[in-house]
């Protein structure tokens, strides 16, 4: 896979015109952490292999090479940071977006950061932070997105890709170009109200949690309730048992269907 191939099939005006295609890294987002003070705001690395991959909470990302989509944005937001945690929504809308308009599978978002085809995990993000000054910082999006691979692990039993649904090799340049179209359209309208109120029903319409009965673990507190989608600020909106309704802000909370993965 080469930058080149993935640049000729965007269409943005400056997301990933910089970018780095790398044989193998450690963690793209690691490598981005390294590169950061030097890139260019919107760069893009890729890479074939990943060896020390990881997602949400500390756990490991099991990929394998040459068949998957391991990439990360790096940006330098002009936003304030405590809404930096809202851009896990907007890759997550970009990715769904992305498959259904290449491959036609109904991907759905299992809030806040998987990506799901036929009850499979498919791909998950990973956002994180890098502080420079008090009002300064740079942004890591990495996303991992099951594209080729056929074959899992034993313990991966909810994992999936797209030619395991669709039943053919799926281009990850073409993949990856459309990702980078919506994202950068869904970027330009998060930034001008640093929040999702244009997007959040969007966002709403396709995460797969709406409705259903979840439960929710956070540190020392757990409880089961109804998910009715997220809020302006990327929140799930849960009603408890109990008739009390909730926000849950990502951060350390785990959240899971009581009937499956989803």
């Amino acid at each position: 896979m080469r930058i080149e191939d993935i640049q000729s099939r965007m269409n943005t005006r400056w997301l990933a015109r910089s970018g780095i295609c790398l044989e193998c890294v450690d963690s793209t987002n690691l490598y981005a952490g390294r590169i950061a003070e030097q890139a260019e705001h919107g760069t893009l690395i890729v890479a074939e292999e990943q060896t020390c991959g990881k997602g949400r909470r500390g756990r490991s990302w099991e990929t394998e090479k040459r068949v998957n989509v391991m990439m990360t944005l790096l940006l330098r937001p002009e936003i304030r940071k405590e809404r930096a945690s809202q851009l896990t929504l907007l890759m997550a809308m970009a990715v769904v977006r992305g498959i259904r308009d290449l491959t036609g599978l109904a991907a759905k978002i299992k809030w806040p950061n998987d990506i799901v085809v036929n009850e499979k995990k498919v791909c998950g993000i990973l956002t994180e932070m890098i502080m420079k000054t008090d009002d300064s910082y740079d942004v890591m999006i990495g996303t991992g997105i099951n594209v080729n691979q056929m074959e899992f692990s034993e313990e991966l039993i909810h994992a999936g890709s797209l030619k395991t649904e669709l039943g053919k090799d799926i281009s990850r340049e073409e993949l990856i170009a459309r990702i980078l179209d919506v994202f950068e359209e869904l970027y330009e309208v998060f930034t001008e109200t640093e929040d999702l109120s244009g997007l959040y029903e969007e966002y709403n319409e396709v995460c797969v949690n709406v409705g259903c009965q979840v439960r929710v673990l956070e540190p020392g507190n757990e409880y089961v309730g109804t998910a009715h989608g997220i809020n302006k600020i990327g929140e799930l909106v849960v009603q408890k048992e109990t008739g009390e309704t909730v926000c849950v802000y990502a951060g350390e909370v785990s959240v899971r269907g009581l009937y499956g993965y989803v």
